[in-house]
């Protein structure tokens, strides 16, 4: 079983009821996950494949 990580913190994700993935919004090539913490705090994110860096 592949471990989840927040993109912004490294924080496991696996028991984080909040957390959600996507697709980059910019390359749509990279699968983002984000932890509820670091939804709610806004904390900003970098695509690993396009430098995209969010929330804007």
């Amino acid at each position: 079983m592949e471990t989840k990580l927040c993109i912004s913190c490294k924080k496991n994700v696996t028991n984080d009821q909040g957390c959600v993935n996507f697709k980059c919004p910019n390359c749509g090539k990279y699968e983002l996950i984000r932890c509820t913490v670091c939804r709610k705090n806004a904390t900003q994110y970098t695509c690993p494949s396009c430098e995209f860096k969010g929330p804007n």
